[in-house]
């Protein structure tokens, strides 16, 4: 099992099937099953830590990624090299060298049912961040992507085993809210049976998701690569509120 490697500011300091993920500018129309032999979704990360476990952030939380953390875990769904993650200056970047290659970052710390979740990005020169609701090994989660041109997906993951994942498509749409080459606010709003998505603090999309039965779980992170190459995902801060 490869480990998963995430560089934090601490150390930076101190020296399926065939498929791979549909882009959200190309709607996926049917479920898309991801093979990763080398990643396990149950792999957890290596981190530059101190001897004991740091206490966990508060319930509701803003990380502005200026020192590490041991409870961000990262897990590669797609593509055949594993991207590089470095949090420095305040910044966490995402750096990817192939094409169709998926990450997603779970944050472990608590677990939410009613929950909304922001964060600011930029993306060059193209692919897609996003964000990550009700996260579970044993039931999935649900999964906001922005793309670099305005389009987004809101779609279901899925573990069906070790390293084996399944994407099924919710919702896709484009927003004119989104700004092209400069840095955006996402946020997700899972509350009871509904998510809201926003986009520098408009509503883009309402929907309902009841039929998909997921209740709680963790909150996290995405980026995608596309076609061009490399391309590099930044995160500026990561906000968890009730509302």
């Amino acid at each position: 099992m490869k480990k998963i490697i995430f560089i934090g500011l601490l150390l930076l300091t101190s020296a399926c099937g065939a498929s791979t993920p549909t882009s959200a500018s190309d709607p996926a129309t049917a479920t898309t099953v991801l093979t990763t032999p080398k990643t396990d979704p149950s792999a957890t990360a290596d981190l530059p830590t101190e001897t004991a476990t740091p206490e966990p952030p508060a319930l509701y939380f803003t990380d502005e990624f200026d020192a590490a953390s041991t409870y961000w875990n990262f897990f590669q769904l797609g593509g055949t090299q594993f991207p590089a993650l470095i949090a420095q200056n305040g910044v966490l970047r995402i750096d990817i060298s192939a094409t169709d290659t998926w990450l997603i970052g779970i944050h472990t710390a608590h677990t939410y049912s009613n929950v909304f979740i922001r964060a600011k990005t930029t993306l060059a020169p193209s692919g897609s961040a996003g964000l990550i609701c009700r996260y579970s090994k044993e039931n999935g989660w649900y999964e906001f992507n922005l793309a670099s041109n305005g389009d987004y997906s809101i779609l279901l993951g899925e573990w069906l085993s070790s390293g084996v994942s399944k994407y099924t498509p919710i919702f896709s749409g484009t927003t004119d809210h989104f700004t092209e080459n400069a840095s955006n606010e996402l946020g997700l709003f899972c509350n009871d049976n509904f998510l809201s998505l926003y986009v520098n603090n408009r509503l883009v999309h309402n929907m309902d998701v009841t039929n998909y039965g997921l209740t709680e779980g963790e909150i996290g992170i995405t980026a995608s690569s596309f076609t061009e190459l490399p391309m590099s995902a930044q995160f500026e801060w990561v906000r968890v509120d009730r509302e």
